[in-house]
């Protein structure tokens, strides 16, 4: 707290050296932020380096803790480059609603517009994929392509072409009517990418450069790396602290190719926020303006690119990633005018997105260690019961898989994780601290679940093939 020493004097000097006391920030200190951050990394072993960044009226700061790599006694800083994963597909949407401002292109404009006249794009009932279907995940496209098959799962997109994209698009048949419902695709996110720099006869790397980070001043963020970038890239490690490759997403790099520091990251958010002039806003402005609902409670609302979560009545405005080796989160609170950024050197399902809502939301809470959960053994074929898909929300479904003695379980949008078993009924994941209870009738088929996460139990009704979301 400020004390202003004014003994004697007028009110008038009293109040004007008050007014002039900035406002106390709703984020964290500084000295709880490290100490997040050590407990993540030291305590729970969930991470090698991470960097936070805030931005709030009072200005910015960085909290760094942990290493480049791992054994490796240098510290991070906020010029330290990661891969940010799919908070790439912001500013391939930011590209998008730039372009609309141009009157380049309009949202309504269908992909087909601006690919070679041989591919044949996806329609279902007379219905063509627009750029506003790829940008709000309404496209009826899934999360990845069918004839996705890396040769080296290390770094999984190297190998696929622009080709075998036109080839998957020619061929496939949207299940679900276009523009109908939200389902999270890298696909199109890259799809959007590689349209737009079409329309504008470059590269999607060149188009960022010219469009955002060049005149934003964003000088470390790009795909190719620099030889100094290069020397302040943090080595990406996998859940078990092992180093790994970095990715290189080649035809689909508008769904998660770029790298950044979290100065940059910085400089971003103070342009959407307002902090800094830039002839961007419009443009970002735009992104908010247009929403669609998702039918998923963490975020029940999407603009252009970025994702809305809505806690006690006010909103935050963010997006995360992840590559093989890496975390990500951005985010922002419109009406406090604050913005948080958080990177992590480290993929793990949780990631660091707890971080970074919990500091733009203190009541959001933080990833805690979890409870020792002991594997037994169950009789696979019990499983069998167990396989279908459970309703959360209308648009956030549990499909739960058995692979020969193995039972899996994948949530709209997400990646599929093993669940083991503790018990007959009772599962508990390795990735996160979350559990499942299955729910059975007399004969001892599944009728439902609950979802164990957060403190909270969550409900679940086993759907019919076909019916829910997907």
């Amino acid at each position: 707290m400020i004390r202003v020493n004014v003994v004697f004097g007028t009110m008038l000097l009293v109040a004007s050296a008050a007014a002039q006391i900035p406002p106390a920030s709703p984020v964290s200190p500084d000295s709880e932020i490290r100490r997040i951050l050590v407990e993540r990394i030291d305590a729970m072993q969930k991470g090698v380096g991470i960097v936070v960044g805030v931005i709030e009226p009072q200005g910015r700061r960085i909290v760094a803790y942990g290493s480049l790599e791992k054994g490796d006694t240098r510290p991070l800083n906020g010029d330290t480059v990661f891969e940010i994963g799919s908070v790439t597909k912001v500013f391939t949407s930011l590209v998008l609603a730039d372009m609309v401002q141009r009157g380049e292109v309009a949202l309504t404009d269908p992909v087909a517009k601006y690919l070679p006249a041989e591919v044949k794009m996806p329609e279902r009932g007379g219905r063509a994929i627009t750029l506003h279907d790829l940008s709000t995940h309404t496209s009826g496209l899934p999360r990845m392509p069918s004839n996705f098959q890396p040769k080296d799962p290390g770094n999984p997109y190297a190998d696929y072409t622009v080709a075998q994209l036109y080839q998957f698009l020619s061929g496939y048949q949207p299940t679900r009517d276009i523009g109908s419902q939200f389902e999270y695709s890298n696909l199109g996110g890259g799809l959007l990418g590689l349209a737009l720099a079409r329309r504008a006869g470059t590269q999607y790397e060149a188009l960022v450069r010219s469009r955002i980070t060049g005149p934003l001043g964003m000088t470390s963020t790009g795909i190719a790396l620099t030889p100094e970038m290069k020397a302040r890239l943090a080595v990406g490690h996998n859940d078990k602290l092992a180093a790994v490759s970095n990715w290189d997403l080649g035809a689909l790099a508008g769904a998660g190719a770029l790298r950044s520091s979290a100065n940059d990251m910085l400089t971003f958010l103070a342009a959407n926020l307002g902090y800094v002039k830039s002839p961007l806003a419009p443009a970002m402005a735009s992104m908010l303006a247009d929403r669609g609902k998702t039918g998923i409670p963490a975020f029940p609302e999407i603009g252009l690119g970025w994702l809305i979560a809505k806690p006690s009545g006010y909103e935050i405005v963010f997006h995360n990633g992840g590559t093989g080796g890496y975390r990500s989160f951005i985010g922002f609170d419109p009406k406090n005018r604050v913005g948080v950024v958080v990177l992590s050197n480290t993929f793990t399902a949780a990631g660091v997105d707890d971080i970074g809502m919990h500091l733009l939301n203190s009541k959001a809470p933080l990833l805690t260690p979890p409870r020792e959960h002991k594997e037994t053994a169950v009789d696979a074929k019990v499983f069998d019961s167990y396989a279908g898909r459970y309703e959360l929300t209308p648009n956030f479904v549990l499909t739960v898989t058995r692979e020969g003695d193995k039972l899996f379980a994948q949530a709209t949008g997400q990646p599929k994780f093993q669940i083991f078993p503790e018990g007959a009924r009772d599962f508990f994941y390795k990735v996160v601290d979350a559990q499942i209870t299955f729910e059975v009738d007399k004969d001892g088929r599944a009728t439902g679940l609950v979802l164990h996460q957060n403190g909270a139990n969550v409900p679940a009704k086993r759907v019919a093939e076909g019916a829910g979301g997907k």
